[in-house]
């Protein structure tokens, strides 16, 4: 059965605005991520801090202990192992991982202890206790320990799991984007 020409028209057109509506919205949502990354906005998908919308505020400041921080990891071997682990995930750091959000637990010319948990100036740290291996079972091996040097920060998150400090060591603070602020987040 033949369809009448103006029924296909009709079907044409539709078509044709239906993908017009799609690559306006496609170009919207588009235009909404880049300037949202611009203007320092992140999306933490891991459970190491609160899942949801973050923001690197400028760090106008020298960096401390409490401080909670966007951070480049550096191209170590033991950040090539976690990228290739899946401990790290895509991001706009050299490398092509993704800044980790981390709270800063000591600074240069601090002393940092590992054990069974991690000990600053000789205060446990808590939350700070080691897994032996990762959710795959592969083993975890810990950071030995010893002064962090100056210009350098030593990172923790509280989530057991965490990959930080207590497995790379510490990173040196030319790493640091700025600090992390919950825009809108959710801890499950």
């Amino acid at each position: 059965m033949m369809m009448p020409v103006f029924a296909r028209r009709v079907k044409r057109s539709q078509r044709t605005n239906a993908v017009v509506m799609l690559s306006v919205a496609a170009s919207i949502f588009g235009g909404i991520v880049a300037a949202a990354i611009i203007g320092g906005y992140r999306i933490n998908l891991t459970p190491s801090e609160p899942l949801g919308l973050w923001r690197i505020a400028p760090l106008d400041r020298t960096v401390s202990a409490g401080d909670l921080v966007f951070i480049c990891p550096p191209q170590t071997l033991a950040m090539q192992e976690a990228r290739a682990r899946g401990y790290l995930r895509f991001g706009t750091c050299p490398g092509g991982v993704a800044p980790l959000i981390k709270m800063v637990i000591a600074i240069g010319g601090q002393p940092v202890e590992i054990g069974a948990e991690v000990t600053i100036d000789g205060h446990v740290v808590p939350y700070s206790d080691l897994a032996q291996g990762d959710g795959k079972g592969r083993l975890m091996t810990p950071y030995p320990g010893g002064v962090v040097p100056r210009g350098s920060v030593f990172l923790h998150s509280p989530f057991r799991s965490s990959f930080d400090s207590r497995y790379f060591g510490p990173l040196p603070t030319s790493g640091i984007v700025g600090l992390a602020q919950q825009v809108l987040t959710y801890a499950p």
